[in-house]
């Protein structure tokens, strides 16, 4: 026995996310064993005890120690670390052949703590020991200790506790330590939630652990983590918010600052308050308006505090005998809001002055008299010789919580006497959009005589909305159009009304015609005051405004796209191309998948001043290297740098903390091939055409900014919830998959070694000479049209990959899809033409695709409709199977129908309605095609 070995002492464990369960070893009292406790010193004279045996000079030895009874608590796994010594049995002379140099280690479950004897048939082995290093008789007399360290583990434990033995057959070695202990994921505050110290659950067992708000927070979504086996915390689910008056501050929650406060438990921090407003206390949910200024009711908290307006300013009045046109300026002081409305009051009053009476029903005004917002009114259906009083009054939103008087301003005007000649003019009077896109310069109006454009027509403008159009025909039928110009230019003529007048001059009738393409707003269209009895005719009319201009020019020494590995630190080109996120403002909802790199998931980001958005999370799993972390991020320098409506925004990325993220945005419908093997054949031709556009379009502004993408595929291709396709999977490394439907292999032809391609999707010279441009993009792109058209069927089918490249190699091309139609697979074939430079480029591609959706009837003509119902075949007549073969030039398939059992004309009449047959013959046509079969279709 050596004496150099350490006595087995209990032991704290310094890692923070492990416990510890130790129990003293005892000698049990059996009369077999020969396990001795020993006392010995250490190196530095300490006392220490061991158990030590070394009975190898006699066979047949087994020596067993026992622990008393271990308490798991509620642990399910357990780990022991054993420190041992251990004899080499070569270094003992005369030893028999039967010295061992390994022990066993067992265990027992069991709810007893007071067992004194237990069967050596009801342990269960936990493994066989052996030691690393051992010790000769030169190394105790050197005194050298060769210390042995071995850990095992104790799965899915289930009752109170345990007992530990050690089994010796036969071997000279001594016990120093033994050490039982369990992990567990430690006490932590993540998303204001604190989550307790937790026990690990079985081997990959994962345990959801629900968390609890810390102080002042409060639950906005049921915040969870899961405990993994190895004790480290996984997928943060839900968080907590801090309470209105409350803001984050170091996973804790403190009240906001006299001068600030936070309106929602949503807003992630105290906010100063707003102008004319203030908080004198802490925890303030909202600020106090200063004396005088108010905050309506739908107003946010954020808003300033505002006043009612100040009256109107310089009212002008034009009186055209019993119509008056009244115009206006808004106030000077709008009380800092931009709501403001007027109000309009008439009364009409005697001659003297003394008696006022309200205006009763017969006046009109257009557009009305209250909630206006424009500053003109024209005023019809007054008395002629009369006097009146118009009031003006100002408001906005927080008018009516001022106890002062609402700003007005009065206007007096007398109408004349009614003239009669004038019965050939019309007043037009159009109101504007809300929003329009620019500011509106000016108005044009066009009229002419029905059916007489070409040949005589009038063009006026006005900087007003409203217009009176004189010297107009009795008896004539007018058509009216207006349209607006703005800083961009003018936008086209929206529609147009006609007007008839009648023979003694007055307007008979409207006709509405509603034609219009941008923006709506409303035109009313009435008769001067003579003609006040039709005033009652209300037509709507649709202005266009020219959308706003954005340039398509690609100049000199625009944006190119810049490869991440040109940087020298590619964490630079994540800052340049990415924005850095705060973690705190992304919420994971639930696992949506696996990745290369980690878990991806689904949820929700908020950006300060932005509504919430759903999201992709791709995280990067614990544990990853400088290179992976590198590789992970590259996707994100890369997609960063594009901006277009078919390629996947990329929202931002979190680096400052772990994990590592990359966000982008959500979308809904997933990865475009799926999503057409689930919805197949539910889409029209050109819906699917509308997609094929987005993908072309996309790719286009790829290929504007010297971008290869050079793994263009359906599976890559993303689809939202308005089944808008977007190009995406920007990533540098591919998964190399050995089963036979892999999209990737190294196996390619001439000099290539150990190249990741996508076979059946690839150029022939990117798959022989790894020549990637956007030519191959194209090549591509293509195949990417017959999976869309076939709704996501494999290229090639069975077809090997080698297969494929042989037959490319020697002028195959994929068929058209069952109800292509031609003009698509001849672009399809466009696309695989062998020669580089005979392939459109993308641009011509979307131009093509763009001129398919103007003109469906291009898309009726069907590549393989010859087969079932050629118009132009002449017509037959046929008895049998055989006669209808031969008929079709398909007579050398007579013993085929016949072995399937098709030997009637009703068999093939019932396969032909049924279209998943047809699909089948086809295919199986093509798969005899791609085996030198000719065939006629």
């Amino acid at each position: 026995r050596s004496n150099k070995a350490k006595n087995f002492l209990p032991q704290d464990v310094t890692a923070s996310n492990k416990n510890v369960i130790i129990n003293h070893l005892y000698l049990p009292p059996v009369s077999y064993s020969q396990w001795e406790e020993i006392s010995v010193m250490d190196e530095r004279n300490t006392p220490m005890r061991t158990y030590q045996v070394c009975n190898v000079m006699e066979a047949n030895q087994n020596n067993w120690l026992r622990t008393r009874h271990i308490s798991r608590e509620e642990a399910q796994r357990v780990h022991i670390e054993i420190k041992f010594t251990l004899r080499d049995c070569n270094s003992l002379p005369g030893v028999p052949g039967t010295c061992k140099e390994t022990f066993n280690m067992y265990y027992y479950e069991s709810n007893n703590a007071n067992l004194w004897f237990i069967k050596e048939s009801q342990y269960i082995k936990i493994d066989t020991i052996a030691a690393d290093e051992s010790f000769t008789q030169v190394d105790v007399g050197d005194r050298v200790m060769k210390l042995n360290t071995e850990v095992r583990t104790i799965n899915n434990l289930s009752k109170k506790g345990f007992y530990l033995a050690f089994q010796d057959l036969g071997a000279c070695i001594a016990l120093v330590s033994v050490r039982v202990f369990y992990k567990k994921c430690p006490l932590t505050v993540l998303n204001l939630a604190q989550f307790p110290d937790t026990i690990t659950g079985g081997e990959t067992a994962l345990v959801e652990v629900h968390g609890v708000c810390v102080n002042a927070s409060e639950e906005f979504e049921p915040p969870k983590m899961y405990c993994s086996a190895d004790g480290g915390w996984l997928v943060p689910i839900g968080r907590c918010v801090c309470k209105p008056g409350f803001e984050e501050n170091k996973d804790m929650c403190q009240p906001c600052r006299p001068g600030t406060y936070k309106a929602s438990a949503t807003d992630a921090y105290c906010t100063k308050c707003p102008p004319h407003s203030s908080s004198p206390q802490e925890q303030a949910t909202e600020c106090i308006c200063e004396k005088g200024f108010y905050r309506a009711e739908n107003d946010p908290r954020s808003m300033a505090c505002t006043r009612p307006p100040s009256a109107p300013e310089n009212p002008i009045s034009t009186v055209n005998e019993t119509c008056v046109t009244l115009e206006w300026a808004p106030p000077r002081d709008t009380g800092g809001r931009g709501d403001i409305i007027y109000n309009l009051n008439c009364t009409k009053c005697s001659g003297d002055g003394k008696k006022c009476t309200k205006c009763g029903s017969n006046v009109h005004f257009v557009p009305r008299n209250f909630g206006l917002s424009s500053t003109t009114v024209l005023v019809t259906d007054l008395e002629p010789d009369s006097n009146y009083s118009f009031t003006i009054e100002s408001e906005n939103g927080v008018s009516a919580l001022s106890p002062t008087p609402k700003g007005k301003v009065v206007i007096n005007v007398t109408t004349s006497q009614t003239g009669e000649n004038i019965k050939d003019s019309v007043t037009l009077a159009w109101q504007g959009p809300e929003r329009p896109n620019g500011v509106i310069v000016e108005y044009e109006v066009i009229y002419y005589e029905k059916n007489q454009r070409e040949q005589n027509y009038t063009v006026l403008k006005t900087r007003s909305n409203m217009m009176t159009v004189e010297g107009l025909k009795p008896g004539t039928t007018y058509v009216f159009r207006v349209r607006a110009r703005t800083d961009g230019g003018y936008g086209s003529y929206g529609g147009e009304i006609e007007l008839e007048t009648s023979h003694e001059g007055t307007v008979k009738h409207g006709i509405i015609d509603f034609m219009f393409t941008y923006r709506e707003s409303d035109i009313s269209v009435f008769p001067p005051a003579v003609l006040s009895h039709f005033v009652q005719l209300i037509c709507f009319f649709f202005i266009s405004f020219p959308p706003t201009k954005f340039p398509c020019v690609k100049l000199p020494g625009s944006r190119t796209y810049i490869h991440p590995h040109t940087y020298e630190d590619p964490n630079q080109a994540v800052r340049d191309f990415a924005k850095e996120i705060d973690a705190s403002n992304i919420r994971i909802e639930r696992v949506i998948g696996a990745g290369e790199f980690g878990e991806v998931c689904s949820g929700r980001l908020r950006m300060q001043g932005k509504r919430e958005i759903y999201v992709a999370i791709k995280s990067l799993k614990a544990g990853y290297s400088d290179k992976q972390r590198r590789d992970f991020l590259s996707e994100a320098s890369i997609m960063g740098q594009f901006d277009h409506a078919n390629i996947i925004r990329l929202e931002g990325v979190v680096t400052r903390c772990k994990p590592v993220m990359i966000i982008t945005e959500f979308m809904e419908n997933g990865s475009l091939d799926t999503f057409l093997k689930k919805h197949d054949g539910q889409f029209t031709v050109i819906q699917l055409v509308g997609m094929l556009r987005g993908i072309a379009s996309g790719m286009k502004y790829l290929s504007d900014m010297s971008y290869v993408h050079r793994d263009l595929a359906a599976r890559n291709i993303l689809v939202n919830s308005n089944l808008v396709c977007k190009v995406s999977d920007f990533g540098l490394s591919r998964v190399l998959e050995d089963d036979p439907e892999a999209a990737y292999t190294t196996r390619v032809r001439h000099t290539l070694t150990g190249g990741k391609i996508p076979i059946r999707w690839t150029a022939p010279e990117a798959i022989a000479y790894r020549k990637f441009t956007s030519a191959s993009d194209v090549w591509s792109y293509g195949i990417v049209m017959w999976e869309v058209i076939s709704y996501g069927e494999r290229p090639y089918w069975e077809m090997s990959n080698q297969d494929v490249i042989k037959a490319i190699d020697e002028g195959y091309r994929l068929p058209a899809p069952m109800d292509c139609p031609v003009v698509l697979h001849q672009l399809m074939l466009d696309c695989w033409e062998k020669g580089r430079s005979d392939r459109p480029k993308f641009a011509q591609i979307v131009t093509i695709l763009d001129k398919l959706i103007r003109n469906p009837a291009s898309l009726r003509e069907l590549a393989n409709s010859s087969v079932w119902e050629d118009p132009s075949t002449p017509e037959f007549s046929v008895n049998t199977v055989d006669e209808w073969l031969d008929a079709i030039k398909m007579g050398h398939y007579k013993e085929n129908f016949s072995s399937a059992g098709y030997v009637s004309l009703d068999s093939i009449l019932y396969i032909m309605s049924l279209a998943g047959h047809q699909k089948k013959i086809l295919s199986s046509v093509q798969s005899l095609q791609t085996q030198g079969t000719h065939v006629q279709v």
